[in-house]
């Protein structure tokens, strides 16, 4: 009886995860056991990292707005703001209220003095 010779597939398989793991160092790139291991273990870095991201980008406004609304002393918190603005309807969100902040605080002062009449 003749030898049967294996199909592409598994190879086909192992070489997809090696180019995922190319930029690994070590046997993280080389042994298709730990490659799959660290394949796995990006991956759910990347997906609990992304919530992360959102949220400290999130902070990061708050903080900005925070800042320029104190120094005007219009208002006296961030909190009472943002209330306004929801009470007027001025749908702004934290990351255009952060740009407005830095690059043009004369136009939130603006908008703050319109949240207030």
């Amino acid at each position: 009886m003749t030898r049967i010779k294996r199909g592409y597939i598994a190879r086909r398989r192992r070489t997809k995860i090696r180019l995922f793991a190319s930029t690994f160092r070590g046997a993280h790139s080389r042994l298709t056991r730990t490659i799959t291991q660290q394949k796995i273990r990006a991956l759910v870095s990347a997906h609990r990292d992304r919530g992360k991201q959102k949220r400290n980008f999130r902070r990061l406004w708050i903080t900005r707005i925070n800042a320029v609304i104190r120094d005007n002393k219009v208002y006296f918190s961030y909190s009472r703001l943002i209330n306004n603005l929801y009470k007027k309807k001025l749908l702004l969100n934290r990351k255009i209220l952060a740009q407005i902040a830095i690059l043009n605080k004369s136009c939130l002062y603006m908008i703050s003095n319109e949240t207030i009449k």
